[in-house]
């Protein structure tokens, strides 16, 4: 006898059964129905939108399963791992299946976020493998530790074993000996405010060495807001013909006059404010931006997070400065590039905070993707309003729909 899943790829089946596959209703083996729903997501224009849908609710246990046996199709396991639709709780069971082809981790490696990066860098074949390394090192999300460390590993997977370790071990020892007595001993109470200088300075050098290419790759693009310029200071304000006059010229500013530039603390009201640090802005280089999002004040984060050019707005959520209050505004603009909405739930504090997934999901400029991977835990209410909100996609929209009904289903059994 046929499965259910030959006859559909031979469209044999009815288009009343074929609606039923394609949410998940078909009463065959939980290996075979998914084997169907990324069959009809991939290969199905009428049925392939609901089927997708229905894969990105469907039931983690039977996902996992699917996820880390090595005989699950290949297409099926192409379809777990792509970038488009990977869910993060499915990867440890993916890096465990050593029938997922190594062109998929070269294809995920440069765009998942730091959480599952630190996955990935555990796994004995991923850290074997020069060339997936490689395509980790190349992933703008990363942390500046995170990349040292992927190029001390390939060094690893490229040379000899042993004698790396073993030197590590010789010059590791005595520096731990002499330098944390005289951390605790010497550090005077005046040395507090240095120190986190230092630490700040040293997260900017990192990010810069991190982004080299990149720098050098947008030369002195100046400053240039998602939006525009005029959503920043209303026209009838004397200093809004001043900031844009200063921001048309700021090509021609240099990483120097970034450094020379006072910080002054006067008091000004909100509208001077804003016009002061555009500004002050507009005469930066790339490398000034990166360090004024990582330094700078609330004001001046606000003004780089919309920056146009993206390793400037992503270095804003690397400051050790930003409050959770920040980021949940950030969450809810339109005016930012999508780089940075997703960078955002890439941080673990981030992530936890339910406002700023809340902000996200509601956020029509939200990529559909990272929208319906942070739809599972929203709350009976939100999710109702998200079904009516006509803003969103229709897929999120149907998804909500989808899931508040299952949750109050859930909650009228109890």
């Amino acid at each position: 006898m046929a499965r259910m899943i030959d006859l559909i790829r031979a469209s044999a089946v009815p288009a009343n059964l074929m609606n039923s596959a394609s949410k998940g209703a078909l009463s065959v083996p939980p290996r075979e129905m998914i084997e169907i729903l990324v069959y009809l997501a991939v290969h199905n224009k009428v049925f392939g939108e609901q089927a997708q849908l229905t894969l990105a609710g469907w039931d983690e246990a039977a996902s996992r399963a699917a996820a880390g046996d090595s005989t699950t199709p290949k297409e099926v396991l192409e379809y777990l791992i792509s970038p488009k639709n990977l869910r993060p709780v499915l990867l440890p069971a993916l890096l465990t299946n050593p029938s997922v082809p190594e062109e998929s981790w070269l294809e995920l490696a440069p765009s998942i976020g730091r959480e599952l990066v630190e996955l990935m860098v555990k796994n004995e074949r991923i850290t074997q493998s020069p060339g997936i390394l490689s395509a980790l090192l190349s992933n703008p999300n990363l942390s500046g530790i995170q990349s040292e460390n992927i190029r001390n590993k390939i060094e690893q997977a490229t040379a000899g074993p042993a004698e790396p370790d073993t030197k590590a071990e010789v010059h590791s020892a005595p520096e731990d000996v002499e330098q944390e007595p005289e951390e605790v001993f010497q550090a005077a109470p005046g040395d507090e405010v240095q120190e986190a200088e230092d630490v700040l300075d040293e997260g900017v050098m990192a990010y810069l060495a991190e982004h080299e290419s990149e720098i050098a790759a947008h030369g002195d693009q100046p400053y240039q807001p998602i939006g525009g310029i005029h959503e920043e200071i209303p026209a009838d304000e004397p200093l809004a013909a001043e900031a844009t006059t200063v921001i048309a010229s700021a090509g021609k500013a240099t990483g120097a006059a970034a450094k020379k530039a006072p910080m002054k603390k006067t008091q000004l009201n909100p509208t001077e404010e804003r016009g002061s640090a555009l500004q002050k802005i507009a005469k930066l280089d790339i490398k000034g931006r990166i360090q004024l999002a990582m330094k700078g004040t609330k004001e001046e984060r606000s003004l780089l997070i919309r920056d146009g050019t993206k390793i400037v707005a992503l270095a804003v959520l690397e400051s050790p400065k930003i409050s959770d209050g920040e980021v949940e505004r950030f969450a809810t603009q339109k005016n930012v590039l999508e780089a940075v909405l997703r960078g955002i739930p890439m941080k673990r504090r981030f992530a936890k905070n339910y406002a700023i997934v809340r902000n996200l999901v509601f956020n029509p400029r939200t990529p559909l993707d990272l929208s319906l991977g942070l739809m599972k835990n929203m709350l009976v209410g939100d999710l109702r309003n998200l079904s009516n909100n006509k803003e969103i996609s229709d897929t999120v929209r149907k998804l909500a729909t989808k899931m508040f009904k299952q949750k109050m289903d859930t909650n009228s059994k109890r």
